[in-house]
C-alpha cells in the first residue's frame, strides 16, 4: 500500500506565469511499443487479424469512445477501475470529481475521506492513498497537474513516462493514451481481453495481463491508428463480457468457435 502522501508547498500550487512552466523530464528514447521483442509468428498475426475482423463484424467497428476525459482525469479513472466493474468505478470517479473539482484538492484531502468516497470499488483502502501518491508524483515530475504534454511524445515514450510513476503499469498507461482526449495509438488489455486471447491461443496461459500487452500489440499491424487499436481492445473485451465468460462460455453462439482451441472445452 502506498503511504499517505504528506503535502509540501510546491511551485505548481501558484498560478503559472506565461512561459514559466517547466518541461517535464523526457523518458529514455524507446523506438516503439514492441522494441526488444521478436516479431510475432506469422500464424498468430494472421489469426489476430481474423479475430479482429470477425469480432468487428459482430460488435460494429468503429466503436465510439466511451470517455472524453483529459489524460490526468483518465489516469484517476483507470486507477479506480482495476478489478472493478465499470458501473462501480464510474460512480467512484463521479464522487471524487464532485468533491474535488481540482485534483490538487484530492492530494491534500484526508486519505480516509477519499477512501470513503470510493468505497464501491475493490480495495478502496489501497486505491485511495495510491491515487493521491500518483497525482503527487505527476505534479513533482511534470511541474503541474496536467498530462497534456504527453501528446508531444511518441506512444512508447508517453507510456514510459507514465510507467515511471510507482503504481502505474501497462494497462493504465495504455488506457490513458487510448481512452483520454489524447487519442494516441495504444492497446490496453483488461481481464476480459486477456481471457479471450488465452482461450484463442494468441498468448500462452501463463502470460499475465501486464506482459501480454506487447505480445498482443506485436500481432497487430504496426501502422494501426488509435481507433483501430481501440476497436481491437473493445471487441475482445465485449466478447469476453457477452460470450466468452469466465465460467460456462457460450461457445454455441461464438463467431470464433471454429478457430478456438478452447471451444466447448471450458465449463
Amino acid at each position: 500500500m502506498a503511504p499517505n502522501p504528506i503535502h509540501h508547498p510546491h511551485p505548481a500550487d501558484a498560478p503559472a506565469r506565461r512561459g514559466s512552466a517547466r518541461r517535464p523530464p523526457a523518458p529514455p528514447k524507446v523506438p516503439d511499443e514492441t522494441h526488444g521483442l521478436d516479431p510475432a509468428p506469422a500464424d498468430l498475426v494472421a489469426k489476430a487479424r481474423l479475430v479482429h475482423d470477425r469480432l468487428c463484424a459482430v460488435y460494429g467497428c468503429p466503436i465510439g469512445y466511451f470517455h472524453d476525459l483529459d489524460p490526468l482525469s483518465e489516469l484517476v479513472s483507470s486507477l479506480l477501475s482495476h478489478r472493478t466493474r465499470n458501473a462501480d468505478s464510474g460512480r467512484a470517479f463521479k464522487a471524487l470529481r464532485q468533491r474535488y473539482p481540482d485534483w490538487a484538492d484530492l492530494i491534500e484531502a484526508p486519505t480516509a475521506e477519499v477512501e470513503t468516497l470510493i468505497h464501491g470499488v475493490r480495495w478502496p483502502e489501497q486505491k485511495a492513498p495510491r491515487i493521491q501518491a500518483i497525482l503527487k508524483g505527476v505534479r513533482e515530475r511534470a511541474g503541474r497537474l496536467d498530462l497534456g504534454f504527453l501528446a508531444d511524445m511518441s506512444p512508447a515514450e508517453a507510456r514510459a513516462w507514465l510507467e515511471a510513476l510507482p503504481g502505474v503499469g501497462p494497462k493504465t498507461s495504455a488506457a490513458v493514451l487510448s481512452f483520454s482526449t489524447l487519442r494516441m495509438p495504444a492497446l490496453p488489455v483488461d481481464s476480459h481481453h486477456h481471457r479471450v486471447a488465452i482461450r484463442l491461443g494468441l498468448i500462452e496461459a501463463h502470460v499475465a495481463v501486464g506482459p501480454s500487452h506487447p505480445l498482443l500489440r506485436a500481432q497487430l499491424p504496426e501502422g494501426w491508428s488509435a481507433q483501430d487499436l481501440y476497436d481491437n481492445h473493445e471487441v475482445l473485451m465485449l466478447h469476453g463480457q457477452k460470450v466468452c465468460h469466465h465460467r460456462r462460455p457460450a461457445c454455441d453462439r461464438c463467431t470464433l468457435a471454429d478457430i478456438c482451441p478452447s471451444a466447448f472445452q471450458v465449463t
